[in-house]
């Protein structure tokens, strides 16, 4: 193959890629910029990581917008996902609920996932506990550029999952998230391409 093809090809990748990638940047941003503003069933909580036995700042901004979720009515249940990093003293779900106790909620109207790691799996193990306790609708809560693919693995997976995006994300400024669009956006690709 000539060096003449080879950039022909490279040039028709991107004349389709970077269009394609400008579309899903696009609508990752302005996905997460909308709540849903009805009452749902349960909050499910999407993990993030711990620091020894506490939540991050990341995590800390979604136990507090899904507390807040339970306290004003919205969701009658919580429910926790994450495993455990081995460098960690206790998993994501597992300081999820803590949180969520010593902030107000009542230890009975919270359910933990506890085998997690990645966001397909925090919804695939999240799932037989949804089922297991009638909880049909979902509120999905994350930080808000997680949420268009972490809302469409949830509906293809079979759930009523709508999204509800912490008002308080500490991806605030354009350093932060610029790298979380062009993450999401990979991750988008890859999702579609791969289901994972």
């Amino acid at each position: 193959m000539s060096a003449r093809t080879i950039r022909r090809a490279l040039g028709l990748v991107l004349a389709v890629v970077v269009p394609v990638a400008g579309w899903v940047a696009v609508d990752t941003w302005t996905y997460g910029m909308g709540s849903d503003p009805g009452p749902a069933d349960a909050a499910l909580v999407l993990g993030a990581a711990v620091a020894g036995d506490r939540p991050t700042p990341v995590f800390t901004e979604r136990l507090r917008h899904a507390v807040d979720l339970y306290a004003s009515g919205r969701v009658r249940m919580l429910v926790m996902t994450g495993g455990r990093n081995p460098s960690d003293a206790l998993g994501e779900a597992e300081a999820g609920r803590d949180w969520a106790i010593a902030a107000g909620v009542l230890p009975e109207a919270i359910l933990v996932e506890t085998s997690s790691r990645t966001t397909r799996q925090n919804i695939d193990f999240a799932k037989p506990i949804l089922a297991e306790h009638g909880l049909t609708r979902v509120l999905v809560v994350s930080d808000p550029l997680h949420l268009r693919r972490a809302v469409t693995m949830a509906r293809d997976a079979g759930i009523d999952a709508r999204p509800s995006p912490t008002p308080t994300s500490r991806y605030a400024t354009l350093g932060t998230q610029v790298p979380m669009l062009m993450r999401e956006v990979w991750f988008s690709f890859v999702y579609r391409l791969t289901g994972q």
